[in-house]
C-alpha cells in the first residue's frame, strides 16, 4: 500500500498533481479578454472624484472630461483616482462630458500597454 502512494508521488512531480489553471495558461493572473475601446470610447486616467459618482478624467486625446457612472452601473464599479478607465463621451458636449462605462485591472493594464493601446502614458499623466 505504501508503494503505490510512493509511486503515485513520483508520478505527479513537484506540482503535486496540478499542470496549470483552468485555461490552460502558465500565468495566472494573465487576463483572457481584454474589452478595447470601440467606436467613440476613449481610454482615460481618473484624476479626482468630485463627488454624485462624478470624476475628472484625463482622456487619451488630450481631453479632461468631468465624466460620471451611469445609474446601472453605480454598484458595479468602485472606482478611485489613478485608476484606468474607459470612457464614451456624450453626444451633446462631448469633449467636456462622458460616462464611465469600464474599469480596467492591473492585469488588463499591463496587456494594454504591451498591445500598444496606452502609448505614452507615462509622458501624458
Amino acid at each position: 500500500m505504501a508503494e503505490e502512494f510512493e509511486n503515485e508521488f513520483e508520478q505527479q512531480g513537484e506540482t503535486g498533481g496540478q499542470e496549470n489553471n483552468s485555461n490552460g495558461s502558465e500565468n495566472p493572473q494573465a487576463p483572457l479578454r481584454v474589452r478595447t475601446p470601440r467606436g467613440k470610447e476613449i481610454i482615460g486616467k481618473v484624476d479626482q472624484r468630485v463627488g454624485a459618482n462624478r470624476m475628472i478624467v484625463s482622456c487619451f486625446d488630450g481631453k479632461q472630461r468631468n465624466c460620471r457612472v451611469p445609474g446601472r452601473l453605480k454598484r458595479a464599479l468602485w472606482i478611485r483616482p489613478g485608476n484606468i478607465v474607459l470612457v464614451e463621451p456624450w453626444e451633446f458636449e462631448g469633449d467636456k462630458k462622458g460616462d464611465i462605462i469600464f474599469s480596467y485591472t492591473p492585469a488588463a493594464i499591463q496587456w494594454l500597454e504591451k498591445r500598444g493601446f496606452l502609448k505614452g502614458i507615462n509622458d501624458e499623466f
